[in-house]
């Protein structure tokens, strides 16, 4: 059961800006929210932990509210009458709580431990109705949200699993990049391989066999199971940027 604490960092909303031009390699998200901003979301937002695996709004709950996460990833899927499909992962920075006609649309779920700002819709739309900016900076992560969807449906459209997971892998990388734009050593996978495979459309095995198809084309190198190494940066980039060219 989620569990609710104190004395943390104001709530923070990462995002790559869409409109302001850059070079081309892709840039590191950066903090879009003020300190007034920060500091109002904060006045009106619980904290709340949950442990691994422990479910945050389940599909067709009463939506009252969104969320914001500041420590942890947390899985959003939707299910369906043949089983459950996972629609993305969310990292730090990121807002959940997609709702319809006043229900959620998904359910969420914590795939690590999780740290979340629980924000009231009421309160949050009388800050928006009152501050433009904020308003703003909501639609530019907006904009970021439609991105993912947009890059998970040409995931999903390529027949080769080992393209799959590169552009997954290639996704990952992103969202782990240093404020300066530098990519880490290696790309950390918080979630398991079974949720990458439902995320990739994959079987199990067949997510096990992409894997070993990359590393034995030494494109990757895996230290265990969480961590992952591009050893051929050109042939990654071949296949996780160029999905026709994919193996």
């Amino acid at each position: 059961m989620a569990t609710e604490t104190k004395n943390l960092a104001r709530p923070a909303i990462h995002a790559v800006h869409p409109w302001v031009p850059s070079s081309p390699e892709r840039r590191p998200r950066h903090q879009l929210l003020s300190d007034d901003e920060r500091a109002q979301l904060a006045k009106i937002a619980s904290i709340l932990r949950f442990k691994k695996d422990e479910q945050i709004f389940v599909q067709g709950d009463k939506a009252d509210a969104v969320f914001n996460i500041v420590s942890g990833v947390v899985t959003v899927y939707r299910t369906l009458k043949n089983g459950d499909y996972i629609i993305s992962f969310l990292h730090p920075g990121d807002l959940f709580g997609l709702s319809e006609e006043g229900h959620y649309l998904n359910t969420a779920k914590a795939a690590t431990s999780v740290t979340v700002y629980k924000i009231p819709l009421p309160a949050f739309r009388r800050i928006l109705d009152t501050n433009a900016e904020l308003d703003v900076d909501f639609i530019i992560k907006l904009c970021e949200d439609l991105r993912e969807a947009q890059h998970h449906a040409l995931v999903l459209a390529q027949k080769k699993a080992a393209t799959r997971l590169a552009m997954f892998l290639e996704l990952q990388e992103h969202l782990q990049m240093t404020d300066s734009g530098k990519a880490a050593s290696e790309i950390y996978l918080p979630m398991d391989r079974s949720s990458i495979a439902s995320y990739l459309a994959l079987t199990p095995a067949a997510l096990s066999r992409a894997f070993r198809i990359l590393v034995s084309r030494q494109v990757i190198s895996c230290r265990d199971r969480r961590h992952v190494k591009i050893l051929d940066r050109e042939a990654f980039n071949r296949l996780a940027d160029a999905p026709s060219l994919g193996g």
